[in-house]
Protein backbone atom coordinates (compact mmCIF):
# COMPACT_ATOMS: atom_id res chain seq x y z
CA UNK A 1 0.00 0.00 0.00
CA UNK A 2 1.19 3.48 -0.73
CA UNK A 3 1.47 6.20 1.67
CA UNK A 4 2.24 9.91 1.74
CA UNK A 5 5.14 9.06 1.43
CA UNK A 6 5.48 7.76 -1.27
CA UNK A 7 5.91 10.70 -3.50
CA UNK A 8 7.67 13.94 -2.07
CA UNK A 9 5.11 16.84 -2.43
CA UNK A 10 4.94 20.18 -1.17
CA UNK A 11 2.93 22.76 -0.15
CA UNK A 12 1.83 26.18 -0.86
CA UNK A 13 -1.46 28.71 -0.51
CA UNK A 14 -2.42 29.05 -4.42
CA UNK A 15 -5.88 28.70 -5.05
CA UNK A 16 -7.02 26.48 -7.37
CA UNK A 17 -9.85 25.80 -9.53
CA UNK A 18 -12.78 22.91 -8.95
CA UNK A 19 -14.32 20.96 -11.64
CA UNK A 20 -16.37 18.19 -10.96
CA UNK A 21 -17.07 17.35 -7.65
CA UNK A 22 -20.20 15.08 -8.19
CA UNK A 23 -21.82 13.84 -4.65
CA UNK A 24 -23.84 11.58 -3.49
CA UNK A 25 -26.69 11.79 -5.17
CA UNK A 26 -26.03 15.42 -6.14
CA UNK A 27 -23.69 17.68 -7.33
CA UNK A 28 -23.02 20.50 -4.62
CA UNK A 29 -21.67 24.15 -5.61
CA UNK A 30 -20.53 24.43 -2.35
CA UNK A 31 -17.29 22.08 -3.56
CA UNK A 32 -16.28 24.86 -6.05
CA UNK A 33 -15.06 26.81 -2.59
CA UNK A 34 -12.42 24.36 -2.27
CA UNK A 35 -8.85 24.76 -3.05
CA UNK A 36 -5.22 22.60 -3.75
CA UNK A 37 -2.50 23.15 -1.62
CA UNK A 38 -0.26 21.51 -3.66
CA UNK A 39 3.02 23.12 -5.76
CA UNK A 40 4.15 22.05 -8.87
CA UNK A 41 6.19 19.36 -9.55
CA UNK A 42 10.07 19.25 -10.03
CA UNK A 43 10.84 18.91 -13.65
CA UNK A 44 11.89 15.23 -14.29
CA UNK A 45 9.69 14.13 -11.27
CA UNK A 46 7.45 10.94 -12.84
CA UNK A 47 3.89 12.14 -13.19
CA UNK A 48 1.37 12.07 -12.25
CA UNK A 49 2.73 11.85 -8.41
CA UNK A 50 0.19 9.36 -6.54
CA UNK A 51 -1.04 10.66 -2.59
CA UNK A 52 -2.95 7.89 -0.42
CA UNK A 53 -4.59 9.18 2.58
CA UNK A 54 -4.99 6.20 5.30
CA UNK A 55 -8.70 6.42 5.22
CA UNK A 56 -10.33 6.43 8.02
CA UNK A 57 -11.60 3.15 10.32
CA UNK A 58 -15.01 2.93 8.48
CA UNK A 59 -13.74 3.77 4.98
CA UNK A 60 -11.81 2.36 2.86
CA UNK A 61 -10.39 3.12 -1.00
CA UNK A 62 -12.02 0.80 -3.96
CA UNK A 63 -8.84 1.44 -6.23
CA UNK A 64 -5.71 1.14 -5.56
CA UNK A 65 -2.73 3.32 -7.24
CA UNK A 66 -1.78 0.42 -9.67
CA UNK A 67 -5.13 0.06 -10.79
CA UNK A 68 -5.44 4.01 -11.49
CA UNK A 69 -1.97 3.80 -13.42
CA UNK A 70 -3.42 0.62 -15.44
CA UNK A 71 -6.24 2.48 -16.61
CA UNK A 72 -4.01 5.49 -17.46
CA UNK A 73 -1.40 3.32 -18.98
CA UNK A 74 -4.88 2.35 -21.35
CA UNK A 75 -5.86 5.56 -22.51
CA UNK A 76 -3.95 7.50 -24.82
CA UNK A 77 -0.61 9.57 -23.41
CA UNK A 78 -2.11 13.00 -25.05
CA UNK A 79 -5.32 12.84 -22.43
CA UNK A 80 -3.32 12.27 -19.05
CA UNK A 81 0.22 13.92 -19.93
CA UNK A 82 -0.81 17.16 -18.05
CA UNK A 83 -1.84 15.68 -14.72
CA UNK A 84 -0.24 16.25 -12.06
CA UNK A 85 -1.38 14.47 -9.06
CA UNK A 86 -3.81 11.82 -8.14
CA UNK A 87 -4.85 12.13 -4.68
CA UNK A 88 -6.75 9.11 -2.87
CA UNK A 89 -8.14 11.62 0.14
CA UNK A 90 -9.58 10.42 3.24
CA UNK A 91 -13.00 11.84 4.43
CA UNK A 92 -14.54 12.21 7.84
CA UNK A 93 -17.43 10.14 8.74
CA UNK A 94 -19.65 13.27 9.97
CA UNK A 95 -18.93 14.58 6.56
CA UNK A 96 -20.05 11.53 4.70
CA UNK A 97 -22.97 10.83 6.30
CA UNK A 98 -24.48 14.81 5.90
CA UNK A 99 -23.38 14.70 2.23
CA UNK A 100 -20.77 17.42 2.43
CA UNK A 101 -18.57 15.20 0.64
CA UNK A 102 -17.88 14.43 -3.23
CA UNK A 103 -16.58 10.87 -5.22
CA UNK A 104 -14.70 12.94 -6.62
CA UNK A 105 -12.95 16.00 -8.17
CA UNK A 106 -10.33 17.87 -10.62
CA UNK A 107 -8.67 20.58 -9.34
CA UNK A 108 -6.37 22.81 -11.04
CA UNK A 109 -4.20 26.37 -10.64
CA UNK A 110 -0.62 27.32 -10.21
CA UNK A 111 0.37 24.40 -13.16
CA UNK A 112 -1.33 21.89 -10.93
CA UNK A 113 -4.00 19.85 -12.52
CA UNK A 114 -5.19 17.20 -9.61
CA UNK A 115 -7.71 14.86 -9.46
CA UNK A 116 -9.05 13.07 -5.64
CA UNK A 117 -11.09 10.56 -5.46
CA UNK A 118 -12.60 10.12 -2.10
CA UNK A 119 -12.72 6.50 -0.06
CA UNK A 120 -16.02 4.61 0.25
CA UNK A 121 -17.81 2.84 3.46
CA UNK A 122 -16.54 -0.72 3.90
CA UNK A 123 -20.46 -1.82 4.24
CA UNK A 124 -20.59 -0.72 0.44
CA UNK A 125 -23.58 1.37 1.07
CA UNK A 126 -23.94 4.36 -0.97
CA UNK A 127 -26.44 6.36 1.03
CA UNK A 128 -28.84 8.63 -0.59
CA UNK A 129 -30.89 10.07 1.56
CA UNK A 130 -34.21 9.93 3.49
CA UNK A 131 -36.27 10.66 0.22
CA UNK A 132 -36.20 7.81 -2.54
CA UNK A 133 -33.95 8.77 -5.61
CA UNK A 134 -35.31 9.97 -8.45
CA UNK A 135 -35.18 8.24 -11.56
CA UNK A 136 -32.20 10.41 -13.09
CA UNK A 137 -30.19 9.46 -10.26
CA UNK A 138 -30.23 5.85 -10.17
CA UNK A 139 -30.19 5.72 -14.62
CA UNK A 140 -26.78 7.45 -13.86
CA UNK A 141 -25.44 4.31 -11.81
CA UNK A 142 -27.67 1.76 -13.58
CA UNK A 143 -24.51 0.16 -15.93
CA UNK A 144 -23.09 -1.21 -12.48
CA UNK A 145 -24.53 -3.83 -10.82
CA UNK A 146 -26.04 -2.32 -7.29
CA UNK A 147 -29.01 -2.70 -5.17
CA UNK A 148 -31.99 -0.33 -4.32
CA UNK A 149 -32.51 -0.47 -0.64
CA UNK A 150 -33.78 1.09 2.48
CA UNK A 151 -33.23 1.04 6.32
CA UNK A 152 -33.93 3.02 8.90
CA UNK A 153 -31.16 5.64 7.67
CA UNK A 154 -32.78 5.78 4.57
CA UNK A 155 -32.18 5.29 1.06
CA UNK A 156 -29.10 3.79 -0.30
CA UNK A 157 -27.33 1.68 -3.20
CA UNK A 158 -25.33 -1.73 -1.91
CA UNK A 159 -22.33 -2.30 -4.26
CA UNK A 160 -19.74 -5.40 -3.81
CA UNK A 161 -16.11 -4.31 -3.77
CA UNK A 162 -16.09 -5.60 -7.59
CA UNK A 163 -18.78 -3.60 -8.57
CA UNK A 164 -17.97 -0.24 -6.52
CA UNK A 165 -14.35 -0.80 -7.85
CA UNK A 166 -15.64 -0.89 -11.12
CA UNK A 167 -17.31 1.99 -11.09
CA UNK A 168 -14.56 4.44 -9.63
CA UNK A 169 -12.33 3.40 -12.35
CA UNK A 170 -14.90 3.06 -15.72
CA UNK A 171 -17.04 6.11 -14.15
CA UNK A 172 -15.42 8.12 -11.98
CA UNK A 173 -11.76 7.95 -12.72
CA UNK A 174 -13.07 8.60 -16.30
CA UNK A 175 -15.47 11.56 -15.69
CA UNK A 176 -12.69 13.47 -13.67
CA UNK A 177 -10.07 12.61 -16.64
CA UNK A 178 -12.98 14.56 -19.01
CA UNK A 179 -13.29 17.79 -16.71
CA UNK A 180 -9.53 17.99 -17.11
CA UNK A 181 -8.97 17.66 -20.77
CA UNK A 182 -11.67 20.20 -21.02
CA UNK A 183 -10.23 22.89 -18.44
CA UNK A 184 -6.52 21.79 -20.53
CA UNK A 185 -8.17 23.21 -23.46
CA UNK A 186 -9.25 26.51 -21.82
CA UNK A 187 -12.80 26.08 -20.99
CA UNK A 188 -12.43 27.40 -17.08
CA UNK A 189 -15.14 26.72 -14.86
CA UNK A 190 -18.46 29.43 -14.23
CA UNK A 191 -21.81 28.85 -13.21
CA UNK A 192 -23.05 29.50 -16.79
CA UNK A 193 -20.62 26.62 -18.04
CA UNK A 194 -20.99 23.54 -15.18
CA UNK A 195 -24.11 21.59 -18.06
CA UNK A 196 -21.44 22.14 -21.03
CA UNK A 197 -19.03 21.14 -18.15
CA UNK A 198 -20.49 17.93 -16.74
CA UNK A 199 -22.10 16.90 -20.52
CA UNK A 200 -18.25 16.85 -21.81
CA UNK A 201 -17.52 14.70 -19.07
CA UNK A 202 -20.14 12.56 -18.76
CA UNK A 203 -19.61 11.84 -22.28
CA UNK A 204 -15.76 11.24 -22.63
CA UNK A 205 -16.40 8.40 -19.27
CA UNK A 206 -18.59 6.76 -22.08
CA UNK A 207 -16.54 6.96 -25.31
CA UNK A 208 -13.28 5.40 -23.29
CA UNK A 209 -14.83 3.32 -21.17
CA UNK A 210 -14.72 0.42 -23.37
CA UNK A 211 -10.67 1.04 -23.42
CA UNK A 212 -10.00 0.95 -19.38
CA UNK A 213 -12.26 -2.10 -19.13
CA UNK A 214 -10.39 -5.21 -18.61
CA UNK A 215 -6.84 -3.10 -18.23
CA UNK A 216 -7.42 -3.56 -14.36
CA UNK A 217 -7.86 -6.12 -12.18
CA UNK A 218 -11.24 -5.25 -9.74
CA UNK A 219 -10.11 -8.25 -7.33
CA UNK A 220 -8.84 -6.03 -4.23
CA UNK A 221 -8.51 -6.43 -0.55
CA UNK A 222 -9.84 -3.00 1.85
CA UNK A 223 -6.96 -0.68 2.44
CA UNK A 224 -7.03 -0.11 6.38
Amino acid sequence: MQTTKHAAWKKNRKLGDVYGGRTVPKLADRVFNRQHNLSVPDKGTQLPIYITDNPSRDFYFPVSTEQIKAALAALPAEQTKHLTHIWLQKVKKSAYLSHDTFQGAFICGGGVNLIILHPFPKDNKMRLGKEKPLRKILNYYKEFPAELKEDRSGWYLQWTEESICKYHIERLLLHEIGHSIDSYHKRYWSKAAKVKSENYADNYAAVWADMVRGSFSPNLSKSI
